[in-house]
């Protein structure tokens, strides 16, 4: 397999996970008393970011907590030869921020970070979203707690005890071309203009590629083939893996609409480099599967079109 490189913003190997460390206690506790240790705090899903004069992560030590138990902090690993913590914050104000510093949409920003902070904050992101979403047992409803420096959510109640493991919702997204044109489409909830490739969850007992041909189908009408993978990228926007592929369809593919999407168009590259259509956040796996397929035609990049025209859209 071909890894892209770039890598997606979010992904990459910027963080050593060594799970194995998870589950001892004297490393974890030598780990939460040591000045080296980093936190990244994150505040209703927002991480803690300084703008000014460049864009940077703010990753706090042990003196800028008043409190902290161990229980609330969930390992990440090492971060550039560092232990890493993420804790949710429940209040800023009880923080001692540095000058400059403030909670921000990790979504919104991403794109300007160094690339390993991009991937440590949106790893922080989802393993507190994953936490609090599972504070009470799904099979009895008791309390549960953390195991495994924040990676296991355990029921106390010891004749249940289930266990909770985090989990991410894998989706595709596809960028299909008749060879002249992309087929993107838009929901009536974006920004106007904007367009962006085809997207869905994948369903229980149906694999990437059945989802690729699926949803396109629902959502398009449009047949595809030649489903070939492009590249991964986490999307912790509650919690998803995106899965992007390209596709091809007939040039004389007619499209329809369901009730997911306002409009679906074929695009040419003249379009897109003109800003006819508003395309999805360079942040995204979806700008990068358009850029890449223009790209193919030689040129000047997508990004440095002097008519382009960027949105928010999905992954």
């Amino acid at each position: 397999m071909r890894v892209r490189d770039p890598a997606n913003v979010f992904a990459g190997p910027y963080v050593d996970r060594d799970s194995t460390l998870r589950n001892d206690a004297a490393w974890i506790a030598d780990a939460l008393a040591a000045p080296a240790t980093r936190y990244v705090p994150v505040w209703r899903t927002r991480s803690l970011l300084r703008t000014q004069p460049s864009h940077d992560a703010v990753l706090l030590g042990r003196n800028a907590f008043a409190s902290l138990d161990a229980g609330d902090a969930i390992l990440l690993g090492r971060f550039e030869g560092s232990a890493c913590f993420a804790v949710e914050i429940e209040e800023p104000a009880a923080l001692a921020l540095p000058p400059g510093a403030e909670f921000t949409d990790l979504r919104l920003i991403g794109g300007l970070l160094p690339p390993a902070q991009a991937g440590l904050l949106a790893y922080a992101r989802a393993m507190l979203w994953w936490r609090h979403r599972h504070r009470h047992c799904g099979v009895c409803g008791a309390p549960t707690r953390a195991q495994s420096a924040g990676h296991v959510m355990v029921c106390t109640d010891p004749a249940c005890a289930t266990e909770y493991f985090p989990r991410i919702d894998p989706a595709i997204i596809v960028l299909i071309s008749d060879g002249e044109r992309a087929l993107l489409g838009r929901q009536a909830s974006w920004p106007p203009g904007v367009y962006s490739t085809i997207a869905g969850f994948v369903e229980p007992g149906e694999s990437f590629e059945d989802a690729v041909l699926r949803e396109v189908r629902e959502e398009t009408g449009v047949t595809v083939r030649d489903v070939a993978y492009h590249s991964s990228q986490p999307w912790p926007f509650p919690s998803s893996l995106m899965i992007g592929f390209s596709a091809r369809a007939d040039a004389d593919a007619i499209v329809r609409t369901d009730e997911e999407l306002e409009d679906a168009r074929w695009v040419t590259r003249g379009e897109m480099a003109s800003g006819a259509v508003a395309l999805p956040n360079p942040t995204s796996i979806s700008f990068r599967l358009i850029a890449d397929w223009y790209e193919l035609a030689g040129g000047r990049p997508l990004a440095e079109e002097p008519g382009v025209r960027f949105g928010r859209a999905r992954g």
